[in-house]
């Protein structure tokens, strides 16, 4: 498994404390696909606002349809995303 260096929650600072902020679940963390973002905030902002369009936007396909899709495709990666 490949490893990713971020920033810990308590040493963020400006945008990416913000960010970290408003990203955060439910059970207090940041989903560990944006968090590795933090040393680059602008391209978590990003990937985040991606995803948003990608999951509700405007498309023909349901948004139960579209998680289908994302579970269909991360079983084929073996991914537990």
């Amino acid at each position: 498994m490949a490893f990713i260096p971020y920033v810990p929650y308590e040493e963020a600072d400006g945008l990416l404390a913000r960010l970290y902020e408003g990203y955060r679940s439910e059970h207090g963390g940041v989903d560990n696909i944006l968090r590795i973002h933090s040393l680059n905030p602008e391209s978590m902002r990003g990937h985040a606002r991606y995803y948003a369009h990608l999951m509700r936007g405007p498309s023909p396909l349901s948004r139960a349809q579209r998680e289908m899709i994302a579970v269909v495709v991360s079983a084929a990666n073996d991914c537990f995303y």
